[in-house]
């Protein structure tokens, strides 16, 4: 019987979950040296922005399909990763439970943690054969929770997912940046990412929707200020990270002059709040306020995101225009 737990990783709930999730891992694996606004940036996550029309809290962490959101992330940090999800109801579920408690394990051994949806994402950070438990944090407590090994995967959501990562590759900074501006201007333009449903929208639909839900009155007053708590949080994540960029391709100092402007039009939210015992909510009062703020927000965003494709369209982009001989579709 073994017993592993990895002292060193520390993670603290601040911005996407993955992202805070995936920083606190490889930092702690010496797979990633720089803040996690510079992570968050590299890897796309910060600029994703996705609301619920009735403004649920689970809009912050339903972005997309996680394995098309989260893999070209890690793939331009140049990590090489393993995951595995879907839904607990399918009838394979317990032998891919079985297989992942394996290679969780063995990354354990190696000193890497596992990204794991608790719900939110969190860091499986150690385990313990005897017990046959996994320690878990999740970002909010200093103290790991334990899941069982049978356990694994199993919550109040239908889906499960579980990630672990190996080693890099080094990758140029400007190729990362502009695969990141791309990625970013994917997001902005893609109005539903997680169709056939169509009650969460992306990019700039997501606007529409928060403005829409917050006026119709009913939403949900939690979800609607952890949404723009996220956003807020997540806008200044992305004015430090092109700052720190900039000179890394042409004319992207105006985007990031754009969302230093940004930043300092999201300063009017701070009087926006009310505080009751339950924590910070949108003052219902300041509706008309918030919703003035989150248009000047969209249009400085729009403004950036045509920075970025101004700056996307002057290198080829083999990703996204190469045609594999055999098509646009894989071989039958």
């Amino acid at each position: 019987m073994s017993r592993v737990m990895l002292h060193d990783i520390r993670m603290k709930r601040e911005s996407k979950s993955y992202a805070d999730s995936l920083h606190a891992i490889l930092t702690a694996a010496g797979l990633f040296q720089g803040p996690k606004y510079l992570l968050s940036g590299l890897s796309g996550l910060a600029f994703k922005f996705a609301v619920h029309r009735k403004l649920l809290p689970f809009s912050v962490s339903a972005y997309g399909q996680w394995g098309n959101e989260h893999d070209p992330a890690i793939e331009n940090l140049g990590l090489f990763s393993i995951s595995d999800g879907g839904r607990t109801r399918h009838p394979t579920f317990p032998q891919y439970q079985r297989d992942a408690v394996d290679w969780v394990k063995q990354s354990l051994d190696a000193g890497i943690g596992a990204i794991y949806w608790i719900p939110e994402f969190g860091v499986i950070c150690g385990y313990d054969d005897e017990d046959e438990v996994f320690y878990v944090l999740d970002g909010r407590n200093e103290e790991p929770s334990v899941v069982l090994y049978d356990n694994l995967g199993l919550n109040f959501t239908p889906f499960w997912c579980c990630q672990i990562f190996g080693e890099r590759v080094e990758i140029d900074l400007a190729d990362m940046v502009l695969e990141s501006l791309r990625l970013a201007i994917r997001d902005w333009e893609t109005p539903h990412k997680t169709l056939p449903d169509t009650e969460i929208a992306s990019g700039r639909l997501a606007f529409a929707f928060f403005r829409d839900g917050l006026a119709a009155g009913g939403y949900d007053e939690r979800g609607a200020a952890y949404i723009l708590t996220d956003y807020v949080y997540t806008r200044g994540e992305i004015a430090d990270y092109l700052h720190d960029v900039r000179h890394a391709l042409p004319v992207l100092g105006e985007a990031a002059a754009l969302y230093a402007e940004l930043r300092g039009a999201l300063k009017a939210i701070d009087g926006c709040w009310t505080h009751g015992p339950d924590g910070k909510r949108i003052d219902p009062a300041r509706i008309a306020l918030l919703c003035d703020v989150m248009r000047q927000a969209e249009a400085l965003e729009e403004r950036a995101v045509a920075v970025f494709a101004v700056i996307s369209a002057q290198f080829p982009d083999r990703k996204r225009s190469t045609v594999p001989r055999w098509g646009e579709h894989t071989p039958r």
